[in-house]
């Protein structure tokens, strides 16, 4: 395809980009392609064109799930978390009640499952955290699953297992429409590819649902330790494709908690008690994960959040070797942020996580001599830098995620610890898989801004139109070709 009048970068020439197989074949002033045009011509009327931008982190099924639920993210306790619920039992018939986005890290009362009998007896009731790793279930809820729990709150573990068991309650084709839709949406804010850290045998998933489309996204699917042993047999490989857009992802192993349910792995305790955390491998168990599924090509994804998680992290792939990801990597001791871009592994962020969690560092990490969210530091120590939103935990947003990053802040507050604010350019590359500008060669995966982000403010730069996302050449939202 022929993508004519862009600019790429602020105040230069507009310029024609030509596509041929997918790939960037030439740029050249505008009206002077020599190429014979193949395909579709999309008219840019002098925006701007980047790299697209790619989520490292996300979890589709659960985030397309989450655009029907019940949003209780601003709940400030666990009695006004099932108040905000009674008002809505009504307008969401009598199925099982999903709810998502609360924090309870500074609530001053506790979620319990009596919480939730007291005010919806009989109700089935599930309400997922913002993070991910809690899960608060009703009593009915509990005796449906088969489950017995003494507080209903199950976290981490507890919490991935519950979510599996409630998806085996959900109409599949159901499920399969609304996650391929929610494709087309991310498509729709300038996204061209994903790594899905879904927890289910995606494999399956995904070879199921690209029997009725295509997803509108390429996505890599990650392989949990379940499944791992399967992935092996069949000699697959990290980027391997499965179909046309879908290939196998990392190894995603869950190594410690998070932030607000106190659960991520500090060397120090968190405040009020002796507690700093918890593994949930042992490092011996988390280094023959990574040792078994690099040797069969699959490249290791560690999550690590707090400073000790990620310091053992670090330990296990300087065992393993071959580099790999750790995913949110939120709280290092300076020693180890060198050792990121020394060992070969990448760090994958999710910026707007510091901007939602910032309060709650201030609370739960305050005080302490590692470093929260350090952006620069792993820049500037020379870390490939990765974005994503970990969806539904923030939403699926480049431009907030690098927003974010550039400005530390996303209200009238004051930066929170600008001195680990990103260069835009950094960040616009983070957010677009690694690629900083168009290339000769490179692959045709492109986005269509209304205006360059580097004459635009924070708030403005959060608003800049998508106009068109174009992947391997071919239009996947907006633009209107000619």
């Amino acid at each position: 395809m022929l993508i004519r009048n862009v600019v790429l970068a602020p105040g230069g020439d507009a310029v024609d980009v030509q596509t041929v197989c997918g790939e960037i074949a030439e740029v050249g002033p505008a009206q002077s392609t020599t190429r014979p045009i193949e395909g579709d011509v999309l008219d840019g009327g002098g925006a701007a064109l980047l790299p697209s931008f790619v989520d490292n982190h996300l979890h589709l099924t659960q985030w397309a799930a989450s655009l029907t639920r019940i949003d209780v993210s601003g709940a400030d306790s666990a009695v006004d978390l099932v108040d905000i619920l009674a008002r809505s039992n009504e307008r969401h018939g009598h199925g099982i009640l999903r709810a998502q986005g609360f924090r309870d890290a500074l609530w001053p009362d506790a979620p319990h499952k009596d919480v939730l009998q007291n005010v919806l007896p009989g109700r089935p009731v599930a309400v997922t955290s913002m993070d991910l790793h809690t899960l608060w279930l009703s009593p009915a809820l509990l005796a449906d699953l088969g489950m017995d729990h003494p507080t209903g709150v199950l976290r981490d573990h507890e919490c991935m297992e519950g979510l599996n068991a409630l998806d085996k309650l959900t109409n599949i084709d159901d499920s399969d429409h609304d996650t391929l839709a929610a494709t087309a949406e991310l498509a729709r804010r300038g996204i061209t590819a994903v790594t899905d850290f879904e927890y289910a045998d995606n494999r399956a998933v995904w070879g199921r649902r690209i029997e009725h489309a295509a997803p509108a996204v390429d996505i890599h699917f990650a392989v949990w330790r379940e499944w791992l042993e399967h992935e092996l047999v069949l000699g697959a490989r990290t980027g391997d494709a499965i179909a046309e857009h879908v290939a196998l992802g990392p190894l995603k192993v869950m190594f410690d908690g998070s932030l607000n349910t106190r659960t991520a792995c500090c060397h120090d305790p968190y405040p009020g008690g002796s507690s700093s955390g918890v593994l949930l491998e042992t490092p011996e168990d988390l280094v023959a994960l990574m040792a078994s599924a690099r040797s069969g090509g699959i490249l290791p994804a560690i999550h690590a959040i707090g400073d000790r998680a990620n310091s053992l992290a670090l330990d296990a792939f300087e065992r393993v070797g071959g580099g790999g990801r750790i995913e949110h990597a939120q709280q290092l001791v300076a020693s180890d942020v060198q050792r990121f871009a020394a060992l070969g592994v990448s760090a994958s962020v999710q910026p707007q996580h510091a901007i939602s969690d910032r309060d709650v560092a201030d609370e739960l990490w305050g005080g302490r001599g590692s470093i929260a969210y350090p952006y620069r530091s792993l820049h500037r120590a020379g870390a490939r830098l990765l974005f994503g939103s970990d969806a539904p935990v923030s939403p699926p947003s480049p431009l907030d995620s690098i927003a974010d990053a550039v400005w530390r802040t996303d209200d009238e507050r004051p930066p929170w610890h600008s001195e680990e604010a990103l260069p835009l350019d950094i960040a616009i590359a983070a957010a677009c898989g690694g690629r900083a500008s168009i290339e000769l060669g490179m692959s045709a995966d492109v986005v269509l801004l209304a205006e360059h982000p580097a004459v635009l403010s924070n708030k403005d730069l959060r608003a800049v139109p998508v106009l068109a996302t174009v992947r391997a050449g071919a239009i996947t939202f907006g633009g209107s070709p000619t």
